[in-house]
């Protein structure tokens, strides 16, 4: 006669295996710290965050870029085109320095390339708070995903080190409008590239 034992058994432990795996995808993060490889790898991080400073500003104390400024704004698109020197990625999300008394420099730098890739710009987190932006592009919600940020220069540095990065100088020059901070995460790590970007006459090499 035939013994169902054996396939009760089997059955059994099959749903407790079933069971475990459940319980520990609700207790422990997909791909997360332990790198648990029966659940594969899956980013918790952006896969690219580009830091620029908003271009040249008025020297008069008003809070606007100059002239100078508005044109490399206007030329910031062309980063990202076809004709693009570094074939940087286009950016998912856009983000910038809140709006001060002193300055909306950030905002109207990107504020045409917002325009041209129809995306909002993001610009609730003040100066000062870069590290509460940095903490939330690592937090998950950004997985994957390319974002351009449009700071102060002051705190570009502190921003890199905040995202993981290496800053290739501190402080950054008060006279430096023409550059891309690249940051890639591979495996866990940041790695950080200082690229002109050469728009306009004059840019640094």
């Amino acid at each position: 006669m035939w013994d169902a034992k054996p396939m009760c058994t089997f059955l059994i432990r099959g749903r407790l295996r079933l069971a475990l795996a459940i319980w520990l995808v609700g207790f422990i993060p997909l791909g997360g710290m332990l790198g648990l490889a029966a659940f594969g790898q899956v980013p918790q991080t952006p896969m690219t965050v580009m830091l620029i400073r908003h271009a040249e500003k008025l020297t008069d104390g008003r809070g606007d870029l100059s002239p100078a400024g508005f044109e490399r704004a206007k030329l910031i698109p062309k980063l990202f085109g076809r004709a693009a020197p570094h074939d940087l990625p286009k950016p998912d999300f856009l983000f910038a320095t809140h709006v001060s008394k002193k300055s909306n420099r950030p905002v109207e730098t990107i504020t045409p390339l917002s325009q041209a890739l129809r995306l909002p710009i993001s610009s609730e987190i003040a100066d000062k708070d870069f590290a509460t932006l940095a903490g939330e592009l690592l937090s998950g919600k950004y997985a994957g995903k390319v974002v351009l940020v449009a700071w102060h220069h002051g705190s570009l540095p502190g921003f890199a080190r905040a995202l993981g990065a290496i800053p290739p100088y501190d402080p950054w020059p008060e006279t430096q409008f023409d550059r891309v901070w690249r940051i890639e995460f591979r495996d866990g790590k940041a790695t950080l590239t200082d690229l002109p970007q050469g728009l306009m006459a004059g840019d640094s090499k």
